[in-house]
């Protein structure tokens, strides 16, 4: 097993669309970072229970098990990765949905979003010291997000 300091980020691609999964994944291999996917909450739960990732993208809704579902099982099962989960959506007709996303802060980039805007926001997120993870990352030209607010993209209708 690599040392933490060799090991590439692991990262988890939660979405029942798999073109979008597809170009997640693409994106993120890329530029370094290691990706398997879950086609929704139920798969994302066993393969979470048989793996570490230093990053969870979940899309919201989702058959089988949404992004709720998949955040209310983390809370009572392991909740340290509620820190580790990024929400990737384009729900914003949805009254739960606005009340979960307001109501836990999770973190959540609104669907359409640019590529660059995604490998930022990784980047960032696995930058921050604070984020408990497996392993570390380093990187000289960290470019930073605003990541105190729920909303990182500002057509976020939330």
């Amino acid at each position: 097993m690599p040392s933490a300091q060799t090991r590439r980020p692991f990262i988890l691609v939660i979405d029942d669309e798999p073109l979008v999964a597809a170009v997640i994944v693409e994106t993120l291999v890329l530029v370094g970072y290691e990706v398997e996917t879950a086609k929704n909450g139920r798969e994302a739960l066993e393969k979470i229970a048989a793996c570490s990732y230093d990053l969870i993208l979940s899309d919201l809704r989702m058959p089988e098990l949404d992004g709720v579902g998949l955040y209310r099982e983390l809370e009572r099962q392991a909740p340290r990765l509620l820190q580790r989960l990024i929400f990737l959506s384009g729900t914003a007709d949805s009254a739960e949905y606005m009340r979960f996303l307001e109501g836990t802060g999770a973190l959540v980039l609104c669907k359409p979003f640019d590529i660059d805007t995604l490998q930022r926001l990784v980047r960032q997120f696995l930058l921050d010291e604070d984020t408990p993870r497996i392993g570390g990352v380093e990187c000289e030209e960290a470019e930073y997000l605003p990541l105190d607010h729920p909303h990182t993209e500002p057509n976020c209708s939330f």
